[in-house]
């Protein structure tokens, strides 16, 4: 891990002298390549130069317990030397997780696809609750939301509702929110008092690029139609929203949000390109289901994540085990505890797993 560590450092710094060279400046490409690259390596660099200073505050405090008499200044170095040792456990600790292979997506923004399961109308309101505890979380780290299609069922509730969210860091929070989230609760209808478990399927998706995913227009097909609102009725007199349908995969998107036609067809193709990254993904990581399964958040839409229970004021993340009391919070956007527990599970897994191959 040490050597690695130095030629990091050794890297960081040569790309130091590189950003001082007036020829690098002037050649915007390569300064963006390398400020990024540093950019990546500045945390590890960090955090590698506050071990080598504790190691270096170790040695100092030997040597002093060693050479000195006076018991008040022995006691400061035994105090600085206890420290020093805790903080490079932890440093080690630390260094080891920034050391861990980065997700090339995880700087990205996402698509994040919500549908109403099974439940029905109970299933679309709570799919709306969904959207909004999104939509708050990203307004607490001050990411922008773009609404790319919404399918109302009439009370409330969405059927579907697509949505991008930009902002830093995005897919490296948001990854894990995909699956299956229900709910138990007695629903306003319910006379009787009986708890009712619905469903809503959440896709998180990160948004590709034309360099990732390049699309064919001659195998889409594009239909046009008027926009509807609550209930199905017409909103729009033009023919402004946009069904693409990808023939190859048979994957239809419909969107409707936008009054431009125009724009209604570039969000749709938007989607597509992040549902076809997302397909490119599942291939890749398909040769790799065995480690896929030790690890957090594998992405399956199918795969039942986490329970909010109303009676009981809780929500259960089923991966992690985690139980939480305080439903309201999380409905609210607080999302921190459950999302940094979830990181933390997925890291130790992958730690413990390259610790095995060693």
């Amino acid at each position: 891990m040490f050597d690695r560590l130095e030629d990091i450092l050794i890297r960081y710094r040569e790309i130091e002298e590189e950003l001082l060279n007036p020829n690098v400046v002037n050649d915007q490409d390569n300064y963006r390549k390398l400020m990024k690259e540093q950019s990546d390596l500045a945390e590890i660099v960090e955090k590698y130069l506050e071990y080598k200073e504790n190691q270096k505050t170790v040695e100092d405090s030997l040597l002093m317990l060693d050479e000195e008499s006076d018991e008040e200044i022995r006691e400061l170095a035994r105090e600085e030397l206890n420290e020093s040792k805790q903080r490079i456990v932890e440093i080690e600790d630390e260094l080891k997780i920034l050391l861990l292979p980065k997700d090339p997506n995880d700087y990205k923004n996402v698509i994040v696809e919500i549908r109403g399961g099974a439940g029905g109308d109970e299933a679309a309101l709570f799919a709306a609750e969904l959207y909004r505890m999104y939509v708050m979380y990203a307004e607490r780290n001050r990411w922008k939301i773009d609404m790319m299609n919404l399918n109302e069922n009439g009370i409330g509730g969405f059927k579907e509702v697509i949505f991008m969210i930009n902002g830093k860091g995005a897919y490296s929070k948001l990854k894990y929110e995909s699956g299956v989230h229900r709910v138990q609760r007695v629903p306003v209808t319910e006379s009787g008092g009986r708890i009712h478990t619905s469903t809503a399927t959440v896709a998180i998706m990160p948004e590709a690029d034309e360099v990732d995913i390049e699309i064919d227009l001659s195998e889409c097909k594009f239909d046009v139609f008027r926009s509807s609102g609550n209930g199905g009725q017409s909103v729009n007199t033009t023919d402004s929203a946009v069904r693409l349908t990808h023939v190859p995969t048979g994957i239809v998107i419909s969107c409707q949000d936008e009054k431009s036609q125009l724009k209604n067809k570039d969000k749709a193709i938007k989607i597509l390109r992040s549902r076809l990254y997302e397909l490119e993904m599942e291939k890749a990581q398909s040769a790799e289901a065995e480690a896929r399964k030790s690890q957090i958040g594998t992405g399956d839409r199918s795969e039942k994540i986490r329970t909010y229970n109303f009676p009981q004021g809780r929500v259960t993340d089923h991966r992690i085990k985690l139980t939480l009391h305080q439903m309201e919070s999380i409905l609210n956007g607080d999302l921190d505890e459950i999302i940094d527990s979830l990181i933390a599970a997925d890291q130790a897994a992958k730690l413990s797993k390259m610790q095995n191959e060693d």
